[in-house]
């Protein structure tokens, strides 16, 4: 029993060196304070998405064509990954949101067990399930994104100044 208490807190600090060392890299980028972050609100925005195949891709294009930093986009959707424990709540509350943004209420309850493998990967489960889950991974995604943007810009203007 000692000898987890050790161990678990040597992984907080390896953690910890670790945020902090990608902090200090995203701080150092030789680029203006509004690309860097435009680059990480745009992988915190596809973060949020369930595209989880294609998130970075996503998020490196489209840093590109707005012309954030590609870096520091597939850092932050990389970042965002850190929640994936909590990931099916997030699911749950973006397909809740966008339910009630498409139906104009919130759905009953939601029982996943009777489904089949082969349910999950039907079109119309993509439908009835994928649009609510992409409206509502907009109307979250979107302002963490705005957040995300305001906080970063600032913090690196002021490192820099």
């Amino acid at each position: 029993m000692n000898e987890e208490k050790p161990e678990a807190l040597n992984a907080w600090r390896r953690l910890r060196r670790w945020l902090s060392g990608v902090h200090l890299h995203l701080m150092t980028i030789e680029d203006t304070p509004h690309s860097i972050a435009l680059g990480l609100a745009i992988g915190i925005f596809f973060g949020f998405t369930p595209l989880s195949s294609l998130k970075t891709l996503l998020s490196i294009g489209f840093a590109w064509l707005f012309g954030g930093n590609k870096v520091a986009a597939a850092v932050s959707v990389t970042l965002h990954d850190l929640l994936l424990p909590f990931m099916p709540a997030i699911y749950l509350w973006e397909y809740k949101f966008g339910y009630w943004a498409m139906h104009g209420h919130l759905p009953g309850r939601i029982g996943f067990r009777t489904l089949a493998f082969r349910d999950y990967v039907h079109w119309e489960t993509f439908f009835t399930v994928g649009r609510p889950l992409l409206v509502g991974s907009l109307i979250i995604g979107l302002p963490s994104a705005a957040i995300v943007y305001f906080v970063a810009r600032g913090l690196i203007t002021r490192h820099r100044a």
